[in-house]
């Protein structure tokens, strides 16, 4: 396993809509298990694979309080969602110390493949319902602040490209 890479907004690849996953292979568990290791060791509750640059529909998930429940979600899809919604503050490994509140439906069913390929159902509400959404709209290349106010996206975003210039140049 390796730790990967994780792309930090305003980084333009986050905008990259990911394609289906296809085949199930050895090569889909290794991106799995890697996506995993470098979740846990950010630490998150989620990760999707457009955030560590590879623009294929695999998210991983693990709400759980001992980290011991990882979930994986390939090619997922949304079959309902509950009218009622709620708001959540919500974060982002990709966009690191900032946390807003973002409204989404409170309860969702999702669709999706395991890491071998095995097609399974998830009825999912609370901190899992929104971590699948959030998950789900890296994959469709959006990130969380695009549902904030102008305003507040920009500063993020300057406060972000600020912190990078600095990591820059400490790094010589």
């Amino acid at each position: 396993m390796a730790l990967l890479n994780i792309l930090r907004y305003p980084d333009p690849r986050l905008h990259k809509i990911a394609a289906p996953v296809t085949v199930f292979d050895e090569r889909i568990k290794k991106l799995v298990a890697d996506m995993a290791e470098t979740m846990y060791a950010a630490p998150g509750v989620g990760l999707a694979a457009t955030q560590v640059d590879v623009h294929e529909q695999v998210v991983v998930i693990d709400v759980s309080d001992d980290g011991k429940n990882l979930q994986v979600f390939i090619n997922p899809e949304i079959v309902w969602a509950s009218e009622d919604k709620r708001v959540y503050d919500e974060g982002c490994l990709s966009v690191p110390g900032i946390y807003d509140g973002v409204e989404r439906p409170a309860r969702v069913k999702v669709r999706a493949f395991d890491a071998d390929g095995k097609a399974f159902e998830v009825d999912a509400d609370e901190l899992l319902a929104v971590c699948i959404q959030h998950e789900m709209d890296h994959l469709k290349g959006k990130v969380f602040v695009e549902y904030l106010s102008p305003l507040k996206r920009n500063r993020i975003k300057t406060k972000l490209q600020k912190e990078e210039r600095e990591l820059k140049k400490k790094a010589g």
